[in-house]
């Protein structure tokens, strides 16, 4: 599986913030935002830093893509 962080680019667009005054809000650095823009996998603190920041839950941001098809038994 991995990672998909389109929720919270759309929920960025959605409030009108960008990456860099969410960076500021949160505290996080450009590693970590840029784990992010790549879906790659991150601290969880940096996750709750978002989420306590955007007023949100992390299921509001993020979601686990399969990255082969369910096989059916």
């Amino acid at each position: 599986m991995r990672m998909s962080y389109m929720k919270l680019w759309h929920l960025l667009l959605d409030k009108g913030i960008n990456k860099t005054a969410l960076m500021k809000a949160t505290g996080i650095s450009t590693t970590s935002m840029a784990k992010l823009s790549k879906g790659e996998n991150c601290y969880t603190d940096i996750l709750v830093k978002v989420c306590t920041v955007l007023k949100c839950q992390p299921g509001d941001i993020m979601e686990l893509i399969p990255d082969d098809p369910i096989i059916n038994d």
